[in-house]
């Protein structure tokens, strides 16, 4: 029996245990898999990831030899693994995705003392793992019969990640049954969105009462500034009649642009505002890049929350169906390559597995969740310049470290590196090496609002007003007006916010404009039509229960029902779209 070290398909040890994966990260390892990552040609997901890892160790069964192969795909993260055992004689294999749930705390390795099963370090003592005793899998195929999305191993030191199915709301089952298997489905779900969804959502807000005037919340120190708004509107008040947040909301509303704390939620902050009670465009810059409001977008009450990123840890997780890695049916055949399955030469993530919810140890600490972009069929560009290049410019996103679609220049980007901080950028080739740092990814689009470094100002995305270049989706001739989500970041002195803004009818104008009063930095879109694309949830806990309010209480149907009690979507079941997730840190101010 001897183990062997792998890294990009050459052997550098063999005859006794390796050392640590970092002793092996040579130059030559390196380029070979930048050259496996960089390449235009069909490929597996693991020749995708760059930093990935590979330790081989042989074992003996009754009458066969194997091998098993422990795959790390990005060490910096330590969090997603690929387990696959082959036997020699059989010529068979299969292949596991193991979860790591303690990425900073407890380390995976294949061991020469330990040949049936996972070495698992931790605060300085080693925990050996059978996980295929004499060669047989029967734990395994328990854990991926269990049809947990989790399934526990090791005494719950270690997760299964499992194949499952995901929720679909019923619209979604509607349009994807018209999209899939119905000549011309796009455009009737088009029509049907154009004639029946144009406004759907619109809330106007009811006029507060002038007497007495709503309480002004108390200043806190971590609160953001108040976006700037007209004189005549700085105490006008609203009701924001579906608001389902607490906040303390009395009969005589809340006051535009104000940011109110949400109760026993530190950390977490509302506020609502009109279009109408914005100022005049600053620049000449914004006139150019932005349009006027309409009538019906500039009275729509708008909702934002603020999210104190001194108390909170971000995280991304992908939909067990959405977004796909495939091609976007929006690409030009021009620059569609028919030879690649995908963009980036896959045309599935197998054999990893992606179950749209957060692993068990995480579920209690949620704060909050927000649903997170366009699916794959949305997410590339058909008009302008980006439809042009890169295969029309797909929307990236990366989930543990392991790049799922390349990054692509020119889009928005919101990033959480692997020491958690948060930041949004626009995405540029330059930019490649930062990959080494980045935990999750998702890009969406254009940007919404960009900082200009040269005069120290936020402005207008170039594209925000274009519709076809600028693949904002809606109709052109309804002045891309719709149900709306985007995210920015906020800075209020030395505090930094991520700001999740709704927005109940919006052009993209009009919510480049509004993150520009709050003062953002920098803004980019969601997604758009429907109370389940715009989800917002935040978790309270009371009696060992999980209290979940919504931002908007429609939003609520998305939730599963058990009696008197909800399930929340990417905590109690797996969804079939993306999101991202917010966690209290452990030590937060």
């Amino acid at each position: 029996m001897k183990i062997t070290m792998f890294l990009a398909g050459a052997t550098l040890l063999t005859g006794f245990m390796a050392p640590s994966v970092a002793d092996f990260n040579t130059l030559e390892t390196a380029a070979s898999q930048w050259e496996e990552y960089r390449a235009d040609v069909a490929k597996t997901i693991i020749e995708l990831q760059p930093f990935r890892r590979t330790a081989s160790l042989e074992f003996q069964t009754p009458g066969d030899q194997g091998v098993a192969t422990l795959i790390n795909l990005n060490p910096r993260v330590n969090a997603w693994f690929l387990l696959t055992l082959r036997w020699v004689a059989a010529g068979r294999s299969i292949s596991y995705h193991l979860e790591n749930p303690q990425p900073e705390a407890q380390s995976l390795a294949l061991s020469a003392d330990h040949r049936y099963g996972i070495r698992i370090s931790v605060g300085g003592r080693d925990v050996d793992c059978d996980l295929w005793p004499n060669g047989q899998v029967a734990i395994l195929q328990q854990a991926q019969r269990s049809d947990l999305p989790y399934a526990p191993l090791c005494e719950d030191r270690l997760y299964l990640r499992n194949e499952v199915s995901g929720r679909y709301t019923h619209l979604e089952r509607v349009t994807n049954v018209l999209r899939d298997h119905v000549w011309g489905g796009e455009q009737i779900v088009g029509f049907v969105r154009k004639q029946f969804f144009t406004d759907a959502f619109i809330e106007k807000g009811g006029a507060g009462t002038i007497s007495p005037m709503p309480d002004v919340p108390v200043p806190t120190r971590n609160a953001p500034r108040p976006a700037q708004i007209r004189e005549t509107y700085a105490q006008r008040s609203v009701i924001p009649e579906h608001l389902g947040i607490d906040v303390g909301q009395g009969p005589a509303g809340l006051l535009m642009a104000t940011w109110y704390p949400v109760h026993e939620a530190a950390g977490m902050f509302v506020s609502v505002i009109q279009p109408q009670a914005i100022g005049a465009r600053s620049s000449s810059s914004d006139r150019r890049a932005v349009s006027e409001f309409d009538s019906v977008e500039s009275a729509a009450l708008d909702y934002m929350v603020a999210l104190d990123l001194a108390q909170f840890d971000l995280g991304f997780a992908i939909g067990t169906d959405h977004p796909r890695v495939g091609w976007s049916e929006r690409v030009q055949e021009s620059v569609r390559n028919p030879a690649l399955p995908g963009p980036d030469g896959i045309g599935s993530v197998a054999p990893l597995v992606v179950n749209g919810m957060v692993n068990p140890p995480t579920v209690e600490l949620v704060a909050a969740t927000f649903a997170g972009g366009f699916k794959r069929e949305h997410g590339a560009f058909r008009y302008g310049a980006l439809a042009q290049r890169n295969h029309g410019t797909h929307y990236g996103f990366i989930e543990q470290g392991i790049v799922c679609s390349k990054l692509q220049a020119e889009l928005a980007t919101l990033i959480i590196n692997t020491d958690g901080a948060v930041r949004m950028k626009t995405w540029s080739v330059g930019d490649e090496p930062e990959l080494s740092n980045i935990k999750y990814a998702r890009q969406n689009g254009v940007p919404l609002i960009e900082y200009d470094e040269k005069r120290g100002v936020s402005l207008p995305g170039a594209l925000v007003n274009s519709w076809g270049p600028g693949n904002w989706s809606g109709s052109n001739d309804e002045r891309l007006r719709t149900l709306r989500a985007g995210a920015c970041l906020l800075e209020t002195g030395a505090a930094r916010f991520l700001v999740y803004g709704y927005f109940s009818t919006a052009t993209p104008s009009a919510m480049a404009r509004v993150f520009q009063a709050y003062g953002c930095r920098y803004a980019m879109h969601l997604d758009m039509n429907a109370l389940e694309h715009t989800y917002f949830a935040i978790y309270t806990h009371k009696n060992a229960r999980i209290v979940v309010q919504h931002l908007i209480e429609g939003m609520a149907e998305v939730d599963r029902k058990g009696g008197d009690e909800l399930a929340p979507r990417f905590l109690s079941f797996p969804d079939d779209r993306d999101f991202f997730y917010l966690t209290r840190k452990r030590h937060a101010p």
